[in-house]
Formats: structure tokens, C-alpha cells, sequence
């Protein structure tokens, strides 16, 4: 038995519209897309993940990698994972560790809404993108106080060399600029 041309007809075209509908979403098929490192454990409903924020240089500039942890990272323990520098799934998505080779180790003592990173060499001589990966770092760790990331007063002290108090402002480190006394206008005469 055969089906009469216009019922064929009529499934073509509908066969066709539903194709076309299907495809014509604006979704394109894609290959397998890297998206970094898998999810950690399951986060407790009303409380943020303890992720740790390190600091490394991008193809557009600094950039932040967040890192799950398990308990808040204070300042020494972020500035630690920095110094190792940034795992696989960081350096896909084009992040460089751009601190110099150091010859000693690097400590952060926290306090109230302050760190003071221990370098072991002059402080002076670390170049713009080094001072904000050290600064954002330690800022955006768990910091004793209760002040913003933008709040938190960094020092980088080394030989005896003192660079600070900075402040992490976005992803760069800016010293800490604090008004002075404002100086009276005198009266013309």
C-alpha cells in the first residue's frame, strides 16, 4: 500500500521543521571543554566554601584562582601555595607565578587587619606584579580583625628594607595612602 504523495509531503515538511527547530536553537555541538579541577565536597547550606584566593599573572593582567580548602587559609599558608606556584588546571587557563627564584623562605604574621610578609631579600627589589601577588594574596587570606580583603594593611619587610603598608585594591597592590592634617588656607592681606 502506498502513501498518497501530499501525506508524504506533509511528513517531509514536518520531519524538516522539526529538524530545523531542534538545530536552530543557537547551540552549537562541542568537543570536550576543560573547565579546571573537579568540585570538592559538599558545602554546608548557609555558609561559604573556605576557598583560598592566590594571585598569579594572566594573559590580561592579574588574576585571581580561587582554591578549595578545607578550614580558612590564614596569610602564611595562601602565600605558601603562591610560592608552588599555579597547578595544572591555573597554567590552562594562562596564569604564570611571576615572583623571582627566592633564597630563603617567605613567612606572613597576621594580626588585627594586618600582615607583615618576611622576605629574604630587600623588598624594594620586587618588581609591580611580585608586590600584588604577594599583596592580594595575604589580603584576601583569612586575616585576624574582620576587615575586607580591600581593608587588610600588607608590609613587605626584607633586609631590613620596609615596603608598606599597601592594600590590594581589585588585583593590584597600591600603597596605603592615609590623609594628613589638612593646612589651614591664610587669609590674603
Amino acid at each position: 500500500m502506498s502513501v498518497p504523495n501530499s501525506a508524504r509531503a506533509r511528513r517531509i515538511a514536518l520531519g524538516g521543521l522539526l529538524a530545523g527547530t531542534l538545530a536552530g536553537c543557537g547551540i552549537a555541538p562541542t568537543g570536550v571543554i576543560d573547565a579546571g579541577e573537579p568540585a570538592h565536597g559538599v558545602k554546608a547550606p548557609g555558609k561559604p566554601a573556605p576557598d583560598v584566593q592566590l594571585y598569579f599573572l594572566g594573559p590580561a593582567g592579574m588574576r585571581a584562582a580561587s582554591r578549595p580548602a578545607n578550614a580558612p587559609v590564614g596569610p602564611d599558608e595562601a602565600i605558601q601555595l603562591l610560592l608552588a606556584g599555579p597547578n595544572d588546571a591555573e597554567r590552562q587557563r594562562g596564569l604564570t607565578n611571576v615572583l623571582p627564584v627566592l633564597p630563603g623562605p617567605v613567612t606572613a604574621d597576621a594580626q588585627d587587619g594586618t600582615v607583615t610578609v618576611q622576605l629574604p631579600m630587600n623588598a624594594k627589589r620586587l618588581d609591580t606584579p611580585s608586590m600584588s601577588q604577594l599583596v592580594c594574596t595575604a589580603a584576601n587570606a583569612s586575616v585576624p580583625g574582620g576587615r575586607s580583603p580591600a581593608e587588610v594593611r600588607v608590609t613587605l619587610v626584607g633586609e631590613g628594607v620596609r615596603v608598606g603598608p599597601m592594600v590590594c585594591g581589585g588585583t593590584n597592590a597600591f600603597p596605603l595612602i592615609q590623609p594628613g592634617p589638612s593646612v589651614a588656607a591664610k587669609p590674603a592681606g
